[in-house]
């Protein structure tokens, strides 16, 4: 019964993240990345402390699908305000540093875990970091370029001015008037956007489509390898710290990836191994589980490549305008994906190999999928939906590229 609840309770928490997606993701794009930030950080906090002390199950259940609700916010928003504030050659980087950020935490959550069994204390453990995380939002910037593409030139003039100042590059920003950035947008000013415009226009359409397509396949195929795992012979805690531990290396794989071969070369081919990992398994005995766990190991560490590329891939091809709305259509797509997950490892019953062989054709229709995006190694972020249209004009390049102010001395 205990197992059945627990069940119960993970697929409410994410259930609870993917509509949180859909709300952040609109909520930033409105009202800015900043604020957004603060309220998922505060509320993902208050709601997973306020769950141990639930008094029943109902309760309990309640609290985490808020926890999962607001707590979502906090990676979207983040992935988002780093690409937006860096140059075209450190967006690798600052992406493969936020990803590594979340495999050590992966890691260190089977050994925090091990030394606390307590749930409650465990709990406490987990949410404690949001503090710090709630103190250092004080030294975040809002985008600059959200600011610039809802006619917010003054306060983005300000934020530039005080990036150049922190890397000695105040001649750069010297040179530069509000009035300048205000000629940079055409109506983003003017318009409130929303999940609808994801799909007005032919290009939105096909690129909202494809890279949906893509999240839904990968979360899929990450979460089907993670709960499946433990029929290995591995433990738990063991289980959790193999699977954090090598997408540790597979990170540092994408980076290397990213500049020899660009976006879409590396999320098809990270996709491709993974489904052949997963086909690999389907041909290996049951009794033989050391060889069954390398290559499942293998294969979450391709998924994980994966993950981690088309995260910087889709905030690439979204414009400014819409960059928030489509990560969060995307990651509510990804979501649904994580819900599917277990149910297809419930099809086992009906023939041993039946889920493997479903995770397998999803990571390679993923691969296939991702050969029709186009390449962002190099390009400048779109701005508006014309310019993901081919029909803008925006005067990108009459703006000092940012690593003039980005770069250290």
């Amino acid at each position: 019964d205990n197992k059945g609840l627990n069940k119960a309770v993970t697929a409410i928490f994410f259930v609870g993240v993917m509509f949180g997606a859909a709300f952040f993701g609109g909520m930033s794009d409105r009202f800015g990345r900043k604020p957004m930030l603060l309220v998922s950080c505060i509320s993902g906090m208050a709601f997973a402390l306020a769950s141990i002390f639930s008094s029943s199950f109902i309760m309990f259940a309640v609290l985490r699908f808020f926890s999962g609700f607001t707590i979502t916010g906090i990676a979207m928003v983040s992935v988002v305000l780093n690409v937006e504030w860096v140059d075209i050659k450190h967006r690798r980087l600052v992406c493969i540093i936020d990803s590594m950020a979340w495999a050590v935490g992966s890691t260190s959550l089977s050994l925090i875990a091990f030394c606390i069994r307590d749930w409650r204390w465990l709990t406490v453990a987990v949410t404690s970091p949001l503090l710090l995380s709630t103190v250092l939002w004080w030294w975040v910037p809002e985008s600059a370029r959200w600011l610039i593409a809802n006619g917010k030139a003054e306060k983005a003039h300000y934020y530039l001015h005080k990036c150049a100042v922190m890397n000695c590059k105040e001649e750069v920003i010297s040179k530069i008037k509000p009035e300048a950035l205000s000629i940079i947008v055409t109506d983003g000013g003017k318009k409130n956007y929303s999940y609808l415009d994801l799909v007005r226009t032919p290009k939105m359409r096909r690129l909202a489509l494809l890279t949906g397509t893509i999240w839904f396949c990968v979360a899929t195929m990450t979460y089907g390898i993670s709960l499946n795992i433990t029929g290995f012979g591995l433990n738990m805690y063991l289980t959790q710290f193999v699977y954090g531990a090598i997408e540790i290396p597979s990170k540092l794989m994408v980076y290397y990836l990213l500049e020899k071969i660009g976006r879409r070369k590396t999320e098809a081919g990270a996709q491709l191994l993974a489904g052949i990992s997963l086909m690999i398994n389907i041909f290996i005995p049951k009794d033989q589980w050391v060889g069954r766990t390398v290559v499942a190991v293998l294969g979450k560490g391709f998924a994980g490549a994966a993950f981690c590329t088309i995260v910087l891939y889709s905030s690439e091809l979204y414009p400014t305008v819409l960059r928030q709305n489509g990560m969060g259509y995307n990651s509510f797509l990804g979501r649904l994906g994580v819900s599917v997950a277990p149910l297809v490892l419930l099809l086992d019953s009906f023939w041993g190999h039946l889920s493997q062989t479903i995770l397998c054709s999803v990571a390679l229709i993923a691969s296939l999928v991702a050969w029709q995006l186009p390449e962002t190694q190099d390009r400048c972020l779109p701005e508006t939906i014309e310019d993901v249209e081919g029909t803008g004009h925006t005067p990108t390049t009459d703006i000092p590229e940012s690593s003039q102010m980005s770069e250290k001395s």
